[in-house]
């Protein structure tokens, strides 16, 4: 029975990570097609958390958590609202709740105070591992990016039209799921200026922040917007170096754990070990304690 159980959990938890991540990559899909009616559909996974939907709307209006919330997901690209990843919190602390019963066979408070932290936490878990990893792909992903749309602004093309030729052209990556937002917030009648103000504040990554106020005071300055882009590709590539830089740096305190705990233990195992057989073979041992 525990083993169905748990069967049963791990299941669960794979179908919900495998139905948001696939919503993820559903909207970026059809971003890039531009069927607006489609974009607003919902995947039907979510529908199954729809029982707690009230109980959610109570708790983001009493603690004003829709803001928050919503800035982590469009962080994240993921296709949910507040209330919907609310609504997945509360699945998943239910759900390990009654778990945490079955298994241990009684109503243990400790345990269930731990299971429902669990359930609230993970997702929360989640959205930032797939923030972080956005972000590291976006800012290796940037100097070579700004270098293409030098390039096309060079060539001819204004800045909306670049962002489009880069989308379209370059193989598909964070970064261009971020540009292809842009594009479908300005053909919604969105300013150009205010759309990439907003890619600013959703990503807060330093460099991003950097190539949108670059680009914003070009554009009042009315200065060429080629000679901004050679200067944030340079400024981006020398920020990536330095981060690169940093990240040595943290490497030997970081290997300094295993070191003592996995590595140096071994070491003392392999090299003291025959020594102390020897000893105690030799009777080396009960002639120091007669000693």
């Amino acid at each position: 029975m525990i083993i169905l159980i748990a069967i049963l959990l791990f299941l669960g938890v794979i179908f919900i990570v495998l139905g948001l991540t696939s919503s993820a990559q559903l909207r970026v899909k059809k971003l890039r097609l531009g069927n607006e009616k489609k974009l607003r559909e919902k995947p039907r996974l979510y529908y199954l958390f729809s029982f707690f939907s009230p109980l959610s709307a109570i708790i983001i209006t009493r603690f004003n958590l829709e803001e928050k919330i919503k800035n982590r997901l469009d962080a994240a690209h993921l296709k949910l609202n507040a209330k919907e990843f609310l609504n997945v919190k509360l699945f998943l602390m239910l759900l390990f709740c009654v778990l945490s019963v079955f298994l241990f066979k009684k109503a243990n408070p400790p345990i269930i105070v731990v299971a429902i932290a669990l359930g609230y936490i993970l997702p929360d878990f989640w959205v930032s591992r797939i923030i972080s990893n956005r972000k590291y792909s976006i800012v290796r992903l940037l100097p070579e990016t700004i270098d293409l749309l030098g390039l096309c602004v060079e060539g001819g093309l204004d800045f909306t039209s670049a962002v489009k030729w880069v989308v379209e052209k370059t193989t598909h990556n964070p970064l261009t799921e971020e540009l292809s937002f842009i594009l479908e917030e300005i053909k919604w009648g969105k300013s150009r200026i205010q759309a990439l103000r907003d890619m600013s504040k959703r990503l807060n990554i330093p460099e991003v922040t950097s190539f949108v106020q670059t680009l914003v005071q070009a554009e009042k300055m009315g200065t060429p917007v080629t000679e901004a882009f050679m200067i944030l590709s340079e400024d981006t590539r020398l920020q990536r170096f330095h981060r690169g830089e940093r990240y040595a740096m943290q490497a030997p305190i970081k290997i300094l754990f295993p070191l003592i705990f996995c590595i140096l233990p071994v070491i003392a195992i392999i090299i003291g070990g025959p020594i102390l057989l020897q000893f105690n073979q030799s009777g080396l041992w009960k002639g120091l304690g007669g000693g």
